[in-house]
């Protein structure tokens, strides 16, 4: 590819598209966080900069949960009585001050919208597949298909450090095939951990294949070393070029790691950009890697400490679900992280507390693949794509209610009892929150229909909010403390404002299901798992779904304030930003 070819998506259509949707979700999201207030002005609205002098007006439709509906195309910039073209970075500088950037953050935060405006860019030159095409396509097609990532965070695809090469290999839009490079990492600095059964050498000949399995062991021996005293352990190709053989260069000079060259499978990038599906064989296992780049408020390393207890507490969560009849019956799985190699550099870790990038540079973790548990007639979906909405406007979700031959209202009472349901149950029976948004759950679909739901990403984000929660040892990491009035949260927060929100509004934007439709079946499914767990009687008086209203949670505030580390993962409660209250929309029903 030349060097031009490079930035070929970048021209000033595109850019001029990219821009006008990324302020239509920073007005909407902003508005929502309450970080500023749009004034009524006649048919519309109108936001103005710090200064007073620059105004953006658009119209809009309100809806539940404070949300902010906004028309992209009627959005416009004026300033002293001239209109203006609509520039996402310029728009970050007016409002400076009402968003809280402090000189310190803007600039890198500027850096990561002018990311996110190129990945749009790129996503604008792929083919126009439409919603109802989408719905009938394979997993990593949709997996790949995806133009908006999270729905909440405006500055969604930073992934600072890629180059324009790099975003055009290992981006998830760009679907290209990744081989995986290996290094041998000397078992006086690196731990293997498996889930019950699971022995290392089978386990890697499985991943590996005979073939390159001999070939890694033969570039060993080759250097007069013993495979023996040797882990093999993925990474993903950028920490190889840009990190591990730079940073690291102590630890490849002494041995402690060797670079064995490329596994044979292709494999493709997932929404998460550091997990990888195995395309050449479906069936292996997921890898997920190091990746020393910034996005969306943490740089996405692993750490070699957190990956030790990680096979333990997938086996106890997956032990819990298949011994709960509650769970069982909603169909709900776990793909589990079964495996996870981790590589200690001792002198890095002398000179750092527990939260430093640096200790996060080299760890691998092999979790399942659904493909194996399809049952026949069965497809794959991740749940982000029912956010997804096409070129002409047309949502995936709809596509699928479309395709299921289902009223919408029994289309989205199977999905909650799939998606919902348990999350319900996992927080009333065990004080067990997920983090369920739309990238860590899978969907199982038979013709357009939620069957059940695949949760994943577990010990990382799972906490049990109970410090005192009889719990093995190896896992007793996940119990953490959560003040009493914030632990319905993980459900307001994470699944009616972050996720609902934004599929109830689609889903009434385009006259599929109106509002009062859409909350009226989540409230018959909350009320339908109360009166089947009437023994839970006195855990759902005390954390009161019906609620009149529940506290504003804002994730934008958190990556403005801090887009390095947004939140403490050990004390997940304690950065939460808390600006005033939303009303319930299930509260009426």
């Amino acid at each position: 590819m030349s060097l031009a070819d490079a930035v070929a998506h970048l021209s000033p259509e595109r850019w001029a598209s990219a821009n006008r949707l990324l302020l239509r979700k920073a007005l909407a999201e902003f508005a929502h966080e309450r970080l500023i207030t749009p004034e009524r002005e006649g048919e519309r609205y109108v936001v103005r900069s710090d200064d007073g002098l620059t105004a953006y007006r658009f119209s809009a439709v309100r809806r539940a949960l404070d949300h902010w509906q906004i028309d992209a195309d009627s959005l416009t910039r004026h300033r002293e009585g001239g209109e203006l073209p609509l520039a996402a970075l310029d728009f970050f500088i007016e409002l400076k001050t009402s968003l809280g950037l402090s000189d310190e953050i803007l600039p890198v935060y500027l850096e990561e919208i002018s990311s996110t405006l190129s990945g749009t860019c790129y996503k604008l030159t792929k083919p126009r597949v439409t919603s109802a095409e989408l719905a009938g396509s394979g997993f990593q097609a949709i997996e790949t298909g995806m133009t908006e990532g999270h729905p909440c965070f405006v500055g969604n695809n930073g992934r600072l450090g890629f180059g324009v090469h790099e975003y055009l290999s290992y981006a998830p839009e760009t679907a290209s095939p990744v081989r995986l490079v290996w290094l041998a990492a000397h078992r006086s600095r690196a731990a293997f951990t498996a889930g019950v059964g699971i022995e290392y050498e089978d386990f890697l000949r499985g991943e590996l294949g005979e073939r390159a399995l001999s070939r890694f062991r033969a570039t060993l021996t080759g250097q007069g070393l013993d495979p023996a005293d040797y882990l093999f352990l993925p990474v993903h190709p950028w920490q190889w070029w840009n990190k591990l053989s730079v940073t690291f260069a102590a630890e490849v000079a002494r041995r402690h790691l060797v670079c064995l060259g490329e596994g044979d499978d292709e494999y493709l990038a997932q929404q998460s950009i550091r997990t990888f599906f195995n395309s050449s064989a479906p069936h292996k296992h997921y890898v997920k890697t190091a990746l020393s780049v910034l996005n969306m408020g943490f740089m996405r390393g692993l750490s070699a400490a957190y990956m030790e207890a990680t096979p333990a507490i997938n086996d106890w969560l997956a032990q819990l679900i298949e011994n709960d009849p509650v769970l069982k019956s909603t169909g709900l799985t776990i793909i589990r992280e079964r495996a996870a190699v981790g590589y200690r550099h001792l002198e890095y870790e002398q000179a750092t507390d527990r939260y430093s990038p640096y200790r996060k540079m080299l760890a691998a973790l092999w979790r399942e693949s659904p493909v194996p548990s399809l049952r026949t007639g069965e497809s794959l979906a991740t749940m982000a794509s029912l956010l997804h909405v096409d070129h002409a406007g047309a949502s995936f979700a709809g596509a699928l209610i479309e395709r299921s031959g289902l009223t919408p209202t029994e289309w989205l009472r199977r999905y909650l009892r799939a998606y919902y349901t348990p999350l319900l149950h996992s927080f009333y029976a065990y004080d067990l929150a997920f983090m369920p948004h739309g990238e860590n759950v899978i969907l199982a679909l038979e013709d357009g229909v939620v069957q059940r739901a695949v949760y994943k990403d577990i010990a990382e984000e799972i906490v049990v909010m109970d410090p005192d929660a009889v719990l093995p040892p190896e896992v007793r990491r996940i119990a953490v403390e959560v003040p009493e009035d914030k632990k319905l949260l993980s459900i307001f927060t994470d699944v009616f404002d972050c996720f609902f929100r934004f599929l109830a509004a689609l889903l009434a934007g385009e006259e599929i299901l109106d509002e009062d439709g859409f909350w009226r079946t989540v409230a018959e499914v909350t009320r339908e798992y109360q009166e089947a767990n009437p023994e839970l009687g006195d855990k759902f008086r005390q954390y009161d779904m019906f609620a009149p209203e529940f506290a504003l949670s804002c994730l934008n505030r958190l990556q403005l304030r801090d887009n390095r580390q947004m939140v403490d993962l050990a004390d997940p409660s304690g950065a939460l930003q808390l600006v005033g209250t939303l009303k319930n929309p299930i509260a009426g029903f």
